[in-house]
């Protein structure tokens, strides 16, 4: 029986789920704002605001936990020197869910998560070190 469980399986193994929710992750705290399945939205949600938190911290221990669940050191980075600080005051509630329609192929029920007052210039840009940056 099912009873008592709270997080959905999606029909894949806890390592697919693992790392499903970390390449998700990783692409939000890269652009601030994904398109995604409604149920992997919110399902999504406290593992971000968990990484947030972490970054809120931003103690080394907090900084290897990090560095533990995403694998991505510049994304960590990322989480440390400008999320962290962007929600220092802010006491939970870091992303939002929102509703996007129907996707076209199998109805699926879409939503955008992203981050309460992101920074909309983020989306599409590399962050971390460049070539220019590398060159000077």
């Amino acid at each position: 029986m099912y009873h008592g469980r709270k997080k959905r399986r999606f029909n894949r193994t806890a390592e697919h789920r693992k790392a499903m929710f970390m390449n998700m992750s990783q692409a939000l705290i890269h652009h601030e704002q994904i398109v995604t399945t409604l149920e992997k939205a919110k399902d999504l949600r406290p593992v971000v605001e968990k990484l947030v938190t972490l970054g809120k911290r931003g103690d080394l221990h907090a900084r290897r936990q990090a560095i533990a669940q995403l694998h991505d050191v510049v994304l960590v980075r990322k989480l440390f020197d400008t999320l962290g600080p962007r929600y220092k005051e802010r006491q939970g509630g870091y992303t939002r869910v929102l509703k996007a329609g129907f996707r076209y192929g199998d109805n699926a029920a879409l939503a955008v998560i992203e981050f309460v007052d992101r920074d909309v210039d983020a989306k599409g840009k590399p962050f971390g070190p460049t070539e220019e940056a590398e060159a000077a």
